[in-house]
């Protein structure tokens, strides 16, 4: 019997490939490490809290760099194709990004999109080229984008089920590696708590592998907001997990337990309620006069409720939370009083809860 020998061999296609995949590192190489910035709280407290600022990223967001690993995933692998498209399911943060990415490979981008995501993230995905697809129902961005994928013949990157296997969880100058570096020459450089929120599960499951790894004592916490299933399949156990309702912090929170979300790897998780996150992202303006996300809202809150833990107990140490992205991009919602008074939200509890711990020390809940 003959040996079957079939070569696909395509110069073409691995010249386009070298140069692809060279121009999403070269990003990455003139892209400057991002800052970790200190919320005030008194020094006598012993405790320091951090926030790693994803917002001045290229495309402002958290999720620069999980679009940079997720495009050299799909090269890598051969998925993404010279004049081919990438369409993602997204809420808005990662299509901006990805729309970024493809444009500077020179391929289509789409993003399938619920359509009450805020219309400046459809503004830059259009920005950096993109288009946009939206569907009235967030819960079928899946089924939608795949059936894109398939008609079109290009790739459906499906961030939800390889954001946790595209990134170098070991190191390799992830967020995690960054945090650690950076804090290296703080009073206290390896952190009781790092606080991530959930969109798709990876940036939690990085963290935590990466703490295990390396063998560090920090606790991972994962805050999850109203109308999101993380929590519930976390508790369960259930991946199965569904929730009708889709979130109102747009970046975190999703209808279903994520493929990426790693749940035997996080210590700790909270359930915020969406009025306790926008509070929290406003009392950010107030402490270092910058306006971001929802999601960061989310992250900040928890990671006070942690402080006052800390506090409470006598102990000190530093905690880490994330500044995921600019509040620019939601002038419209958290930073609207009529959008809080359309959506039935009072932050005002929670904002006087937030100005009582920080003037005293006593977490008041």
């Amino acid at each position: 019997m003959p040996t079957v020998d079939v070569d696909r061999t395509d110069p073409d296609y691995r010249s386009w490939l070298k140069e692809a995949v060279r121009k999403v590192q070269a990003d990455a190489n003139r892209t400057a490490d991002t800052h970790l910035l200190r919320f005030p709280l008194p020094e006598e407290w012993g405790i320091d809290l951090y926030l790693k600022d994803e917002s001045t990223h290229p495309t402002g967001s958290l999720k620069h760099r999980l679009a940079r690993s997720l495009f050299l995933y799909g090269l890598c692998n051969g998925w993404i194709r010279p004049g081919k498209p990438v369409i993602e399911a997204s809420s808005g943060s990662t299509a901006v990004s990805e729309a970024y990415f493809a444009s500077l490979i020179g391929v289509p981008f789409i993003a399938v999109m619920p359509a009450t995501t805020s219309s400046e993230k459809t503004r830059l995905i259009e920005f950096h080229g993109g288009t946009c697809h939206l569907v009235q129902d967030p819960r079928t961005v899946y089924e939608v984008s795949a059936q894109l994928a398939a008609e079109s013949g290009g790739h459906y990157m499906d961030q939800f089920t390889y954001a946790e296997r595209a990134t170098d969880w070991r190191g390799n100058n992830n967020i995690a590696e960054s945090i650690y570096e950076q804090l290296r020459l703080e009073r206290y450089p390896e952190p009781a708590w790092i606080v991530a929120t959930a969109g798709t599960g990876g940036t939690s499951a990085t963290i935590a592998r990466y703490v295990h790894y390396m063998q560090y004592d920090t606790r991972i916490c994962v805050p999850d907001p109203e109308n999101s299933c993380f929590l519930d399949g976390w508790l369960t156990g259930d991946a199965g997990t569904r929730c009708a309702t889709p979130s109102r912090i747009e970046g975190v929170g999703r209808p279903r337990m994520e493929p990426s979300f790693v749940p035997g790897a996080i210590d700790r998780m909270m359930k915020v309620p969406d009025a306790a996150s926008i509070a929290a992202v406003r009392a950010l303006e107030s402490a270092i006069g910058r306006k971001a996300g929802g999601s960061t809202g989310t992250g900040l809150w928890s990671a006070l409720r942690i402080v006052g833990e800390m506090h409470a107990a006598g102990r000190t140490g530093s905690v880490v939370t994330l500044l995921c992205d600019p509040g620019d991009r939601y002038l419209d919602k958290y930073y609207s009083d009529d959008w809080l008074a359309a959506q039935g939200l009072d932050i005002a509890p929670y904002a006087r809860a937030l100005d009582t711990f920080l003037s005293t020390g006593v977490w008041p809940e």
